[in-house]
Parts: structure tokens; sequence; C-alpha cells
């Protein structure tokens, strides 16, 4: 039974360390993103239920977390506003609502937690964090590069080194349904089961396509050939007599040539069986894989018609996501992180030392150091002492009645447990010195 005192299902608590270990790492994905021209968007964390459903196809549109009507309608049990699922319908509704206001193209990303009600479990969580870049107002290849690029080094440099981007296209999908001569009406359901080929067994994915309608010589053929060893060239032939499938593969292996020279080998791969099941995909769709991990640890696309849907432009759209929670589990420990809470602590010897020592806290921090002086009832050096490398500081001031007549401070070094005395007068550039 969960604790009351316990966060609710799905969502965490942050403490120092953890909260500062996320913070360094979105700080180098927003430096990542920047360095591709991209620029900061942020909306509110709930939109009109109106704006989020239908976008998310059958299995999304059930995950959104509504938001019940308040005051006098709540008795009604009606929602008419839901927690955002992701940030790129919301990034659809500012085009469609700025419109004219916006750079051309529009290139922005944006960082934040997006919220699912669905079973939390390993790595799945119904608050996460997202951190998502995309351009606006281009159908070029290379927006679409861009985008896998960007979500690629910010990878790169948060140290995951193991990761793989399986590369399609909505358009090959499309063509294999139009090769294996899937009615219409039945395309996004076959879509949706085909997405499940990497959590069942073909057998299972078969009867669940029978299950749709299609006849079980369709859907094993179908199966057989997305799951076979030769999958890529088995669909290459298949896709021969359709227009949408050969554009589908012309814009794969567009990206795989403006994209793969850049990365390291075999990091990017065309993957016919990768769906991605949102239903707003009208292009290029990626995911990226890391092992050990489940599901995928980042994903994108091409959405062109999204923004139109919302009673905006028909303006052409493509973007990457990150989800962060996944990667953070797969991250090297930064060193950086362990240096600790302080650079510099101040003791307090005396209570009529106290406005002094509380002076030199200034005085380090205006050299640009973290400082700090002692909470605690004063005196008892060797208690401050402890207290201080408790803090991992670097150095702690002890400001006596001795180093006061004496305009003086002695700066202890905790690594070396050397101390030095110093002219208070001294001291803010003797701290800027000894921490370069």
């Amino acid at each position: 039974m969960q604790s009351q005192f316990e966060p609710a299902s799905g969502t965490r608590d942050f403490l120092a360390a953890e909260f500062e270990e996320r913070e360094q790492a979105f700080g180098i994905i927003r430096s990542v993103f920047q360095r591709y021209g991209y620029e900061p968007l942020q909306t509110p964390a709930f939109e009109r239920l109106d704006v989020l459903l239908g976008k998310y196809g059958e299995d999304g549109d059930k995950l959104v977390f509504k938001i019940l009507r308040r005051g006098e309608h709540e008795a009604s049990g009606e929602a008419d506003l839901a927690l955002r699922y992701d940030l790129t319908v919301p990034l659809a509704r500012v085009a469609a609502a700025y419109e004219g206001r916006l750079p051309s193209p529009y290139k922005r990303y944006a960082m934040g937690p997006v919220w699912r009600a669905d079973r939390p479990g390993r790595g799945r969580f119904r608050e996460f964090v997202q951190c998502d870049l995309d351009t606006l107002g281009s159908t070029s290849l290379l927006a679409d590069a861009e985008a896998v690029s960007a979500q690629h080094d910010a990878l790169a440099e948060l140290g995951i080194g193991d990761f793989t981007i399986l590369l399609n296209s909505r358009h090959v999908l499309s063509g294999l349904l139009e090769a294996f001569k899937v009615p219409a009406g039945l395309g996004t359901g076959v879509l949706i089961s085909l997405d499940k080929l990497d959590k069942l067994a073909p057998g299972e994915v078969v009867a669940e396509l029978t299950a749709r309608g299609l006849s079980e010589g369709q859907a094993g053929d179908l199966v057989t050939t997305m799951t076979a060893p030769d999958a890529v060239d088995r669909i290459r032939v298949v896709l021969k007599p359709s227009e949408a499938g050969v554009a589908g593969l012309d814009e794969v292996d567009g990206l795989l040539a403006l994209v793969g020279p850049q990365v390291p080998p075999g990091r990017i791969a065309f993957t016919p069986r990768m769906v991605r099941g949102l239903s707003y995909y009208t292009g290029p769709i990626w995911e990226v894989v890391a092992p050990g991990v489940p599901g995928s640890i980042g994903s994108g696309g091409r959405y062109d018609h999204l923004i139109a849907q919302l009673g905006g432009p028909d303006v052409p759209a493509t973007g990457s996501s990150l989800g962060i929670e996944r990667i953070l589990a797969l991250r090297p420990s930064s060193s950086a992180l362990q240096r600790g809470r302080l650079d510099v602590a101040v003791t307090i010897m005396d209570e009529d030392l106290a406005a002094a020592s509380f002076g030199l806290a200034a005085a380090a921090r205006s050299a640009g150091l973290r400082a700090s002086v002692y909470l605690g009832a004063s005196g008892k050096l060797g208690k401050q002492l402890k207290w201080a490398g408790d803090q991992g500081a670097r150095w702690c001031l002890i400001y006596g009645h001795r180093e006061q007549e004496a305009g003086l401070v002695k700066v202890r070094n905790m690594l070396t447990r050397e101390e030095s005395d110093v002219p208070a007068a001294d001291l803010a550039s003797y701290l800027t010195l000894a921490a370069d």
C-alpha cells in the first residue's frame, strides 16, 4: 500500500542531487539545440480538451489526462481541459494563434513536463519531461536532417554511447498497405497493430490483424515481410509499383545520405517495421533505441498538416523529442555533481561575530563562489568543521575574536587541512585566485 506521504503513483520527488543531475542534462540539451538555431518556447501545462483529442491515434487519446469542469459545473462530471500530452500539439496551436507573427521557417525548442494517464511501470511515468525541437515552414529534407542530427548530438554530448536511430517513412507504410491490398478503412488499425511488433511475437500480431479484418494470408504475408532478416530488401522490391512507397523510400534514402556521414557508422538505419503510432505523422519518422531500455529514448518525424487540423495555416513541420527519464538512466555519473553543496563554509564562533561572518560569506559569493554560514549554535569549531566537510566545502573560513583583532580571516583548505591567515579586505581576491 502506498504511504500517504509518497507522491502520486507515476510521479516523483527530486531531491538536490538528482535535481541537479537533471538540470545539468537539460543545460547540455539546451546548448545543443541552440547551436542549431532553435529558439525557446514555453506553453501552458494544460490545453483545451478539443485541442488535444483526435491528434494521438486510437490508443493515445485514451491516455490524455482530462481535467473536470470546475465551480458550478463540477457536478456534471464533464471535462473541458486536459494536461498536455506532448509538446507538439501545443506548438501547432501556437503556430495557428500567432500566424504571421512568427519567423519563417520557425525553429523552436521546448523543455517541460507532460502527462499521460498510463499505467506506471519500469521507466514509465504519468508525469515526465520531454525535450523537443521543431521546424515549421520548410518542406526540405534538410529540416528533417537537422532535427535528427540535433537529437543525435544532444545524446552524444550527454555521454550516451550506444544507441541507434531507426528511420522509416509514413509513405513507406502507406505503400505497404497498398501493396498488401489493405482496405483504406482498416489502414490506421493495421498500423497500430504493426507498431507492436517490437513488443509482441509475430504470431500475436498476425492474430490481432486478422481480428481487425485482414485475411490470415494477408496478415501473415505482411508480418513475415516486415520481420524477415532481409526485410529492407524485400520491402524495396514490394514497393516498386507504389507511388507512395517509392516516395517514402526517396525520403529515407535522402535522410540517410544527409545524416549518415555526420554520425558513427551504423548509428542510423532504415527500419521498415518501425511505425510510430501517432496519427499526425505524414513523412519521415524515426525512433532512438538503446540496449536494455524498453521502448525508445527519443523520437520524431514530419507532421505537415497538423496545424491546419487546428484551424491554422497548412504549414509543413518536422521535429524531434527526447525522453529525458530513460536517458538519465543510461547516462554516466557526472563528477561535476559530486563536488558538494558549497565552495566556502563560514564558521560562527560567537554570536557577536555573526554579522561579520555573514559578511564574509557575502564576500565569497561576490567572488562567484557558493557560500553559506553555519546555521547551528555558535562555538565548537570541531562541529562546524564537520558541517563544512559534510557540505563538501573546498574552504572553511574561521573568524574568531583573535582574527577580528588582527584583521584577518583564517582560510582552511578542507582537502589538505592547510590554513592561511588572509587580510579580511583581501578575502574576495584571495578566494578568486584560489578557485582558479
